[in-house]
């Protein structure tokens, strides 16, 4: 239900406005949610319009920033206590922010007000809760982009080509293994994969993953991949969250029901697999 999802994100708030200066880190905070690793980014930033990280700097400088309109601590016991380590770190968040610096702010400055983001409507996707058997994959590696993931699809094409491996090999499968809102794009994980059938020997150059049996909430896209964020918006800002259902701590994976190679860009199926407990 919708009412879970906000209980995890008053809680997670709550949890930032208390420890200011403490582990506000992106795992700490899934923590407090008690949600995967894997989704509660997604989740976080699909139903309030920005990331964890984005929250945890609006917020300690919103804090900050009536702290030096009441004019009670110095500049340093401010920065500290909002989890700033020096007064160097907290002069260029604070100038970025709101176009002063902290003794500028100080002397002239008002707080903004702290409103929460607003977010437009979003758009509507079928889902539906399929049994997912265990599959094997074979692929390999990409890190970077995840719209460069055709890169490393590019690469297995030709050894699966050259090795006469498509007859052994069935639907083509990314999982992505980080969300791209609160990790580097050039740290980014993902594999490019195929499925293919247990008793295929695994071909030199290639990796072996497995996705285990698992329920998955599947919503089904139609169009070009660039558009595909916002399925992935719907799926967890909305879906998820009017659900009964919790992300298990399993990686998302995508599925996809036909190629560019011979599809036009507003025919192409994909399949977007969220894992459930």
């Amino acid at each position: 239900m919708t009412e879970r999802y906000e209980i995890r994100l008053l809680r997670v708030i709550e949890y930032i406005f208390a420890n200011l200066d403490g582990d506000l880190s992106l795992d700490r905070l899934a923590d407090v949610a008690a949600m995967s690793r894997f989704h509660w980014h997604r989740v976080y930033r699909a139903m309030t319009g920005e990331t964890c990280a984005q929250t945890v700097r609006r917020v300690r400088l919103h804090v900050a920033a009536n702290e030096l309109v009441r004019g009670e601590d110095t500049i340093e016991v401010i920065a500290s206590r909002v989890g700033y380590p020096d007064r160097d770190s907290f002069n260029r968040a604070f100038q970025s922010h709101y176009n002063l610096s902290p003794a500028a702010f100080r002397k002239q400055g008002v707080p903004s007000p702290f409103l929460p983001h607003q977010k437009g409507p979003a758009m509507s996707y079928p889902v539906e809760i399929r049994s997912v058997p265990a599959r094997r994959l074979i692929g390999v590696p990409h890190q970077g982009a995840n719209y460069r993931i055709s890169e490393a699809y590019s690469r297995l094409d030709v050894i699966a080509a050259s090795r006469d491996l498509y007859p052994h090999l069935r639907n083509m499968i990314a999982v992505f293994y980080n969300d791209p809102s609160v990790v580097d794009e050039a740290d980014l994980q993902s594999f490019a994969a195929f499925e293919a059938s247990p008793d295929l020997p695994l071909p030199d150059g290639l990796e072996d993953r497995a996705l285990p049996e698992s329920s998955c909430a599947v919503l089904t896209f139609k169009g070009p991949y660039s558009n595909l964020p916002a399925a992935y918006d719907y799926l967890f800002g909305t879906w998820l969250p009017a659900s009964d259902r919790t992300p298990a701590d399993l990686p998302s994976y995508e599925v996809y029901l036909n190629t560019p190679l011979d599809t036009a860009p507003d025919d192409l199926v994909t399949e977007i697999h969220l894992p459930l407990e």
